[in-house]
C-alpha cells in the first residue's frame, strides 16, 4: 500500500484557499479584481459583521454564459491565459484560477451571473466546495456574488479573525486601494446596511486621491511625472509635513495592479532624503506603466508582491522623479503673484534671487562673535576654496576663529537696537520676511505679508551649512588646516573597518585621517569651514551615520550623510542670541538654498501662520 496519495478535491480547494484566502479583506480584493476585469464602472460592496456573515460584491461588467460560470468555479481555469507567452506578460488582475473554487470551499457561496445579450442569467450555489444547485434566474447584466459564513467549516481559521470593527478596517482599506487605481469607476461600501464610503466616478485622478485620502491633503499633494520608451511614471507625493507614523498613506501601482514593492518604496524614501524624520513615512500615490512583459506578478498568492526585469532603472527613476517633484514644489512655495498668493493657495516670499548683499557698516561684538562661530572669512576677502562664503561672512575682521561666542547680556543697548549692516533686497525670496527677535534665543519670530513665520535658528544654518559644502564638494576637494595637537580616536574593530573605507571621500571633504596603529586613529585636519572644534566628535558622528546607513546605499550617499553630520556640528545652536543683522544674514542664505524648507535631516525649518489663521484663532472672523 502506498504511503504517498492524492489529495480529494475539497482538501486541496482548501489548502489552495488557505493562501489565498487570509481574511474577509482577501475575498473583497478577489471579487473586486475579477469585476474590475469585466469591464465595470459599478462596483457596489456589501458586508455583514465585517465580512464574517456575509461579503456581496455586485458590478455590471461583461457577466458569464451559464457554461462559463460552470468553469469559473474550477481551479485553474480562467479566460485570462491561452498559452505560455501569457503566463509571462500578464494583462489583467486576477489569472491564477483559484480565487473563486478557494472561496467557494470555505463559505456558503452564490454567483449569479448575466450576459448583456441573454435572456436569462445563471445562479449557481455552492457550500463548502460541493456544488448544491444551478439554475436559470432573472438578472441584470453583470455579476452578483455573496460569500456567506466565512469559515464556517474551519474553526481553527475562523478564531482567528479579528474583531468586527478591524476585520471591517481591511475591508474599507483594500476597496480604498482599488478604488484610487481606477477613478473612472464607482465604487460604494456598505456595512450592516449602512454605507461606509461611496466614490463616485471621477474625470480628474486627483480628485479620486483627494476623495480616498481626505480632501484636505489634496493642496499637499505634489503632481509628478515621468516618460521614456521603456516607463511612464505618473501620480502625487505629499509635503514632507503631511508624512504619516505608518506605510499605510503608501499607494504602488504597476500597470493598474495594487502591489506593495519594497524596491519602489525604497526609491520613495530616497525621493524624500533629508526631508523625513526617522521613523516618519510619506503620502504618496504612484502609478507605473511598462512593458507586461517586464513585469512578473506571478510572485506570491495574493499577487500583492511583482518582480521587474529592470528593478535598478525603475528604483532610479522613481528615485529622481520624486526628488525633482519635491524640489519644484518646495521652490514654489517662494514664488507669489501680484495678489500675494501662491501657486495652490499657499501665500508665500518672492521667489526671485539676488546675488548676496555687498557691502558692510559696523558689526557688533556679538555678530563678531557669532561670525566665529561659523568660521567665515573677513569681509575684504574672496570666497576661498571654490564654495561660497559663511552666510554670515560678511562682518568685519575678527580675532582667530574660534573664540567662545560673546555672552547675550555682554552686548550694549545701543548694539541691540542696531539696524540692518547691509539693505535686503526687497525681491529676495526672504526680502519681506521682517526679523521681530528670538523666542527662547532658539526659533526667530518674523512677519510676511501674509501672516507670521517662525525659523528654527538651527536647523535653518544646518541647511546653509550643509549646501555649502556639498557645492564645495561638488567642485573640488575641501581645503582643510591642519590641527597644531593632532587628536587620538578609538574605535571598535566594526567602527575602524569603517573609518578605513571613509578615509579617501573624508579627506576629499577636509577631514585628514590617518591610522596610528590597532583601531586608534589620528586626525590631523579638518575642514576650514569649520573652524576650531571637537573633530574628534565630528568624526565619531561620521562614522555612526554609516553605521547607520550603510555603504549598500551607494558612495554619494555615503558622502552625503558625511557632509550632513558634520554642517550639523558647525551650525549655530539652540539657545544662542542673535542680533538683527544676524538674523536678516541667516534668512538670505536660507532663500538661496535648493531645499530651504527643511535641514538636512527632514526637519523643517519654518512654520507659518496666515493672517486669517490668526484672526480665526482669536475670534476676529465673523
Amino acid at each position: 500500500m502506498t504511503r504517498i496519495q492524492i489529495l480529494p478535491e475539497v482538501l486541496s480547494n482548501k489548502i489552495a484557499a488557505g493562501e489565498v484566502v487570509e481574511r474577509p479583506a482577501s475575498v473583497v480584493k478577489e471579487l473586486v479584481e475579477n469585476a474590475l476585469d469585466a469591464a465595470s464602472d459599478r462596483i457596489e460592496v456589501l458586508a455583514e459583521e465585517g465580512g464574517r456573515r456575509l461579503i456581496q460584491v455586485a458590478d455590471n461588467g461583461h457577466g458569464m454564459s451559464a457554461d462559463d460560470a460552470l468553469l469559473c468555479i474550477e481551479r485553474y481555469a480562467t479566460s485570462k491565459i491561452q498559452a505560455d507567452p501569457d503566463l509571462f506578460a500578464i494583462r489583467t488582475l486576477g489569472f491564477r484560477g483559484e480565487a473563486l473554487p478557494s472561496i467557494a470551499s470555505v463559505s456558503k457561496f452564490s454567483l449569479t451571473t448575466r450576459e448583456a445579450g441573454a435572456a436569462t442569467g445563471t445562479q449557481i450555489r455552492i457550500e463548502g466546495g460541493k456544488v448544491l444547485g444551478v439554475s436559470e434566474v432573472g438578472a441584470p447584466p453583470g455579476t452578483l456574488i455573496q460569500v456567506r459564513q466565512l469559515f464556517y467549516n474551519m474553526p481553527a481559521r475562523r478564531k482567528f479573525l479579528k474583531a468586527i470593527s478591524t476585520e471591517m478596517g481591511h475591508v474599507a482599506d483594500t476597496l480604498a486601494s482599488q478604488a484610487l487605481g481606477r477613478p473612472e469607476v464607482h465604487f460604494s461600501l456598505s456595512h450592516n446596511g449602512r454605507t461606509v464610503r461611496n466614490w463616485s466616478r471621477c474625470a480628474e485622478p486627483v480628485d479620486r486621491v483627494a476623495a480616498v485620502l481626505g480632501k484636505g491633503v489634496r493642496r499637499q499633494l505634489y503632481p509628478l511625472h515621468f516618460k521614456d520608451l521603456y516607463l511612464t511614471l505618473t501620480g502625487w507625493v505629499g509635503a514632507p509635513h503631511v508624512a504619516r507614523k505608518t506605510s499605510r498613506g503608501i499607494h504602488l501601482y504597476v500597470n493598474g495592479r495594487y502591489v506593495k514593492d519594497r524596491s519602489i518604496q525604497h526609491a520613495l524614501f530616497q525621493g524624500y532624503t533629508g526631508r523625513l524624520m526617522k521613523g516618519q513615512f510619506p503620502l504618496a500615490v504612484l502609478y507605473l506603466e511598462l512593458p507586461y512583459d517586464q513585469v512578473d506578478v506571478n510572485v506570491h498568492p495574493t499577487k500583492h508582491a511583482v518582480r521587474f526585469a529592470q528593478q535598478r532603472r525603475i528604483h532610479h527613476i522613481v528615485q529622481e522623479t520624486v526628488a525633482q517633484a519635491l524640489v519644484r514644489a518646495e521652490r514654489s512655495t517662494w514664488a507669489v503673484t501680484k495678489s500675494g498668493v501662491a501657486d495652490g493657495g499657499q501665500s508665500a516670499p518672492s521667489p526671485t534671487s539676488s546675488p548676496a548683499p555687498e557691502g558692510v557698516a559696523q558689526a557688533s561684538p556679538a555678530y563678531d562673535a557669532f561670525r566665529r562661530t561659523v568660521g567665515g572669512p573677513s569681509p575684504s576677502a574672496e570666497p576661498r576654496h571654490g564654495y561660497p562664503a559663511s552666510p554670515f561672512s560678511r562682518a568685519a575682521e575678527t580675532p582667530e576663529q574660534g573664540t567662545m561666542p560673546t555672552p547675550p547680556d555682554a552686548a550694549t543697548d545701543s548694539e541691540v537696537a542696531q539696524t540692518a549692516l547691509w539693505p535686503i533686497p526687497e525681491d529676495h525670496p526672504c526680502g519681506e520676511w521682517i526679523p521681530l527677535g528670538q523666542i527662547r534665543a532658539t526659533y526667530l519670530l518674523c512677519e510676511s505679508p501674509d501672516g507670521l513665520v517662525i525659523v528654527d535658528q538651527h536647523a535653518a544654518h544646518e541647511r546653509i551649512t550643509f549646501e555649502t559644502l556639498r557645492q564645495a564638494h561638488a567642485g573640488r576637494p575641501i581645503e582643510s588646516q591642519g590641527l597644531l595637537l593632532p587628536e587620538t580616536l578609538e574605535l571598535s574593530h566594526a567602527e575602524a573597518e569603517i573609518l578605513e573605507r571613509l578615509q579617501a571621500d573624508m579627506a576629499r571633504m577636509g577631514l585628514v585621517v590617518e591610522p596610528f596603529g590597532g583601531t586608534t586613529f589620528v586626525i590631523k585636519a579638518v575642514p576650514v569651514i569649520l573652524g576650531k572644534g571637537a573633530a574628534a566628535g565630528i568624526v565619531r558622528d561620521v562614522v555612526d551615520r554609516i553605521a547607520e546607513v550603510g555603504f549598500g546605499s551607494g558612495v554619494e550617499r555615503v558622502i552625503e550623510s558625511c557632509l550632513v553630520t558634520i554642517a550639523c556640528h558647525r551650525s549655530i545652536r539652540a539657545h544662542q542670541r542673535l542680533s538683527e543683522a544676524e538674523m536678516k544674514a541667516l534668512l538670505v542664505q536660507l532663500g538661496q538654498c535648493d531645499n530651504p524648507a527643511h535641514c538636512p535631516h527632514g526637519r523643517p525649518t519654518w512654520v507659518r501662520w496666515s493672517v486669517r489663521e490668526l484672526e480665526k484663532a482669536f475670534g476676529r472672523l465673523g
